[in-house]
């Protein structure tokens, strides 16, 4: 029974991926040109995605971090009368460099 199951569950699998596969024709044989054709359409949407959503997400999460980074270091200090200056320097360097990343990220890949 178990093993039919699995059968079903990859036959499904397969189908589904076989129902949305898109097929890319090369013209006259020319395999590059159609990869590069796709690049070049899909490029702009993965720009706009990582613009949009991931450089976004990353900067939230970054800036939570560096908020409890702070307040930690901060009630260090108020314990032990030292405050450590590396874990919130370290995440606020890292906070502007992706909150600028999108200016430049792309230039240097070539994209």
């Amino acid at each position: 029974m178990k093993m039919k199951r699995l059968m079903m569950l990859v036959c499904v699998a397969a189908l589904t991926a076989c129902v949305f596969c898109v097929p890319a024709y090369a013209a006259n044989g020319d395999v590059a040109g159609a990869i590069e054709g796709t690049w070049n359409t899909a490029s702009e949407q993965i720009k706009t995605v990582v613009n949009n959503v991931v450089f976004p997400a990353i900067d939230l999460i970054l800036a939570v971090f560096f908020f409890a980074k702070l307040g930690t270091a901060y009630f260090d200090y108020r314990k032990h009368g030292q405050f450590e200056w590396a874990g919130p320097a370290i995440l606020f360097a890292c906070l502007v460099f992706t909150l600028t990343a999108p200016l430049y990220v792309w230039q240097i890949l070539g994209m």
